[in-house]
């Protein structure tokens, strides 16, 4: 798949402000400071279409961007982030569980975790969470740059035990700098696709 077209096209706060059309869509969540928005800006060959904040947590709502014409990425706020007061926790999960539940455009969920860190409990509970409302989930480890060869089959088995990760979720090693691990993701979404339009 090659990506020629990718823009912004709906920032939204409640299910009436999703995009509209029948759209194969694409989650994507992670921590705060675990490269959402340079893992799109990196598929999608755009080095400012997800905007880069030097204050994590800061997207407090979901970012719908439309890619080739043909699906969306969307991109969760990242959790973890201590700023969010127990009200807003509580309002932004009530709205990722609203999706979750009821889009029946999701597709696929990218969960992103740093390759260099054991998954956090946040993580953990993510997984389970999305693995509760059975959704395939397609593990993403970024910052694979930063990660020597040689460890880096120790990273991922660590990642597989924590996460206690199914059979059928993949795993897929990334580095939005190198795009170590870009050709697998596009090539996971262009099969989803060709298999919805079938």
């Amino acid at each position: 798949m090659k990506i020629t077209s990718a823009n912004l096209e709906v920032s939204a706060v409640r299910r009436s402000q999703y995009p509209t059309s029948n759209l194969p869509e694409f989650l994507l969540v992670g921590r705060s400071n675990v490269g959402k928005s340079s893992f799109v800006n990196s598929i999608t060959n755009r080095k400012k279409l997800a905007r880069i904040s030097a204050t994590p947590g800061k997207t407090r709502n979901l970012n719908f961007y439309l890619i080739n014409e043909e699906f969306y990425f969307v991109d969760v706020f990242g959790y973890g982030y201590a700023s969010l007061g127990k009200k807003e926790q509580k309002k932004f999960g009530l709205m990722i569980e609203d999706y979750l539940e009821k889009r029946e455009q999701l597709k696929k969920v990218y969960l992103l975790v740093d390759l260099r860190h054991k998954p956090s409990d946040d993580d953990v509970l993510m997984y389970k969470f999305l693995k509760y409302y059975n959704l395939p989930v397609t593990v993403v480890a970024t910052k694979a740059d930063k990660v020597s060869n040689s460890r880096k089959i120790k990273c991922e088995k660590t990642i597989r035990q924590v996460l206690q990760l199914d059979e059928e979720d993949n795993l897929i090693v990334f580095s939005s700098l190198t795009r170590e691990g870009k050709d697998k993701i596009l090539k996971e979404i262009e099969s989803l696709i060709y298999v919805e339009t079938q």
